[in-house]
């Protein structure tokens, strides 16, 4: 898919959303989603224009929160939709052939009803997270093993994830993890990468 380490910008964080990006990018990081709800459609696009080729060289794949015109009219190699930014059949409908797309998913009833179309999920969240005030309710690692289960797809662990949860979060039978905090507000975001990275490994 696009390996263990999914990494997630925000724009609070003490590095700017471009160095964010490629730190992961050059840690190892499968893929980066630039996640900005301020951020003026025309402005990401240019962001995400700036960045899809360096990030692509460095092995790892851009993807676009939300914002589905920004991802069509960029080319960016992803695209992540939550539960209200519209029909995921609709979306796909418009998606060139080998754009990624991905759904955020709370609940083992949401994932029992993934509409075709979709390559992976975020699940979760696990544990509450400041980086998403208005996430749903927790789930716990036993919550995640039941959405992965239910829904049959490649899922990353998302929600308050970090150091030391690689173990537990594939034993939930997740591909990997998407982590905000535990790499952007990171003194060495791209240290912090590798590490993630070896400790999936060694899961």
């Amino acid at each position: 898919m696009m390996g263990p380490v999914y990494v997630i910008t925000d724009p609070d964080a003490p590095w700017p959303v471009a160095e964010q990006v490629l730190a992961a990018a050059r840690g190892g990081a499968g893929a980066i989603q630039i996640r900005d709800k301020r951020t003026s459609d025309e402005a990401l696009a240019a962001l995400v224009t700036r960045l899809l080729l360096e990030v692509a060289a460095l092995g790892a794949r851009l993807v676009v929160n939300d914002r589905v015109e920004v991802a069509l009219a960029t080319g960016a190699h992803g695209l992540h939709i939550g539960q209200g930014d519209g029909d995921p059949a609709a979306i796909r409908a418009r998606m060139p052939k080998g754009m990624i797309l991905g759904l955020s998913i709370e609940t083992e009833a949401q994932a029992r009803r993934i509409p075709g179309g979709v390559d992976y999920i975020g699940a979760g969240p696990v544990r509450a997270t400041a980086t998403k005030p208005d996430h749903a309710a927790p789930v716990g690692f036993d919550g995640l093993g039941g959405i992965v289960a239910a829904a049959g797809l490649p899922a990353y662990a998302i929600g308050g994830i970090g150091p030391g949860d690689a173990a537990a979060v594939k034993a939930a039978g997740c591909i990997g993890l998407a982590v905000v905090s535990a790499v952007v507000r990171a003194s060495d975001p791209e240290a912090a990468t590798r590490d993630l990275m070896a400790e999936w490994g060694r899961a």
